[in-house]
């Protein structure tokens, strides 16, 4: 996200990207490797050097990058596994095609959600995601147990 927000500035120090991410350097070092091995990102060497996206936010897709760091889309196994279970298992067929229109309604969203997407959201809404969530207008009472009703 923060280099998406920041592509029209050019390449941005792994420090700053960590600190406005709120994650450790380590971190996210292993994680922009893997965006540069896949030719997301694109490194630059000196005083002025960083990391910085070698395509514009609008044509890198939230897919793409699941799927590079964390493999499969959805979390029930890949489409063409959940198809031979639903082949297969006639007992679970039912549920296995739940898992897979899961699957394919959140591959959707995702294949068609871009990076200028989210930051454009991010400006509209004002940035909520660092807001502090509101407080719950639900009350808890509190529960009074008799301990003497237990020994009788």
């Amino acid at each position: 996200m923060v280099l998406a927000r920041r592509y029209e500035q050019g390449a941005v120090r792994i420090r700053d990207i960590a600190y406005e991410a709120a994650l450790p350097e380590k971190f996210l070092e292993l994680i922009l490797l893997e965006l540069k091995n896949a030719r997301m990102l694109e490194s630059v060497r000196g005083a002025k050097g960083g990391y910085k996206l070698r395509r514009p936010p609008s044509e890198i897709y939230l897919a793409e990058i699941i799927r590079l760091i964390d493999g499969a889309l959805a979390p029930f196994a890949d489409a063409e596994q959940l198809r031979n279970l639903i082949e297969n298992d006639v007992e679970y067929r039912a549920l296995y095609q739940v898992f897979l229109d899961v699957r394919d309604a959140a591959a959707r969203i995702l294949e068609h959600t871009s990076l200028a997407d989210l930051i454009t959201d991010e400006k509209v809404q004002g940035r909520k995601a660092h807001r502090k969530p509101k407080e719950s207008s639900t009350k808890v009472l509190p529960i009074v147990v008799d301990r003497k009703r237990g020994q009788e």
